[in-house]
């Protein structure tokens, strides 16, 4: 049931005593070793010294995707680079990529940070863990990896894509659990199901799905199309990958590994922190990272944070899912939307596949949204009225829900582009 009940257990007092200790000695090691730490604490009036409970957290400056990008490659590493093993990056699609580093004993901590989140699927030793997120210097797929090594199990480094040999190779290995994003999973389903694959027959019985935001109507989806328990997990590489955070199966909310990381929620406009239950951006500051310690880093994800015992008996802090970035958040004629609400929403309806496609545009000076959502195969060659008739429910339901008027858009089956990796959700021809 545990990994390390030793800390997932901890009552809160002992966890606050060991979060403080943790992080006074990991400010006063960042402080000293990079030169940008040493120059935002100047800027901001403080020292490490400052640090002398859990609130003078919130004394601290915060730490930015663009803070990283201008220390590019190894500005914001704390070790010599000889004690550098690994190196990852983000995809680097605007301007360089964001790279962070490990030392052996990073690799070690987040090697048993994923073995606690399989463990928390319900994995053990004895399990095939198939992983289908990307190698190379994407964080997801190493991450995993060596996860599963940790744990003693069975990994099936498949990485992303190849889709026909991914599902040979979940039937003849046995695979019994699939580590990918949410949108590929759905697409191994409706693949599976086009090649006459049942399964129901084979032993897979868990995902865990992260690296972009799903909505509950998705798991449902998942758990339909491949008799399995849906599982979400958060990370990201600024932090250390995947692994920050993880749902168990009682599913109410990813347990963040609060021995290693203090999480916070704030106001992404004021920048004030939220109480718990309050929906904000979600800030993170590492305590037992060595070679890339972040502090007070704004994630942009938006969530809400839950202290209460899990059911489960696990102690740290959950989180809900994410349900967007702050970046990525539209803004229609005055109303915040994030696309994970739309496909809540288009996935209450079963008439219509879970692929869909935001089309955002400005007819004159009005923001215009178009969603363009799949048939499903039953509905395609059903008559107009009916079509119709689901166009203005559809409709009907995201205004009622959202409070936006969208046009819907029904195309045919297997229109809208699939993905082996992050779905592209949003058009928005705004800014071309």
């Amino acid at each position: 049931m545990y990994w390390n009940p030793e800390y997932e257990t901890m009552s809160r007092d002992e966890l606050a005593d060991l979060q403080l200790k943790r992080l006074k000695a990991s400010v006063e090691r960042t402080y000293n070793s990079v030169p940008f730490y040493q120059k935002t604490f100047k800027e901001k009036g403080v020292t490490p010294g400052d640090i002398r409970s859990l609130d003078d957290l919130r004394k601290l400056p915060f730490t930015i995707k663009y803070d990283l990008r201008d220390n590019y490659p190894f500005g914001l590493f704390a070790v010599p680079q000889d004690q550098v093993v690994r190196l990852h990056a983000s995809s680097g699609t605007t301007g360089k990529p964001i790279v962070v580093g490990y030392t052996q004993n990073d690799i070690n901590t987040w090697s048993n940070l994923m073995a606690r989140a399989l463990v928390m699927a319900g994995g053990t030793k004895n399990d095939v863990v198939q992983v289908g997120y990307g190698y190379g210097l994407f964080t997801g797929g190493l991450g995993a990896h060596y996860g599963v090594e940790r744990l003693g199990a069975t990994v099936v480094p498949a990485s992303g894509g190849n889709t026909s040999r991914q599902l040979m190779l979940m039937q003849d290995f046995g695979t019994t659990m699939l580590a990918c994003t949410p949108s590929y999973a759905l697409y191994l389903a409706e693949e599976g199901a086009n090649q006459g694959m049942d399964f129901s027959k084979i032993p897979l019985r868990a995902g865990i799905f992260g690296a972009e935001p799903w909505s509950e109507r998705m798991r449902e989806q998942l758990e339909q199309k491949l008799d399995i328990i849906a599982l979400d997990i958060y990370g990201l590489s600024e932090v250390m990958g995947p692994g920050v955070a993880m749902e168990c199966q009682d599913k109410h909310g990813m347990h963040i590994h609060e021995d290693h990381f203090i999480a916070e929620v704030i106001d992404p406009e004021t920048e004030e922190p939220l109480p718990y239950g309050q929906p904000g951006e979600l800030v993170i500051t590492s305590l037992t990272k060595e070679a890339f310690p972040v502090i007070r880093y704004r994630t942009r994800d938006i969530t809400i944070l839950n202290p209460e015992p899990c059911p489960c008996g696990r102690t740290h802090v959950r989180m809900q899912r994410v349900t967007g970035r702050s970046d990525d958040m539209l803004i229609i004629r005055g109303v915040n939307v994030f696309p994970s609400q739309i496909e809540s929403v288009l996935l209450e309806f079963g008439e219509t596949e879970p692929h869909y496609l935001l089309v955002v545009d400005r007819k004159g000076n009005v923001d215009d949204l178009e969603i363009w959502v799949e048939l499903s195969s039953t509905m395609f060659n059903d008559k107009v009225r009916l079509l119709e008739n689901l166009e203005r429910r559809l409709y009907s339901r995201i205004n009622s829900v959202l409070g936006i008027n969208a046009r819907i858009k029904l195309v045919e089956p297997r229109t809208i582009p699939r993905s082996e990796g992050k779905a592209k959700r949003v058009v928005d021809r705004r800014e071309i």
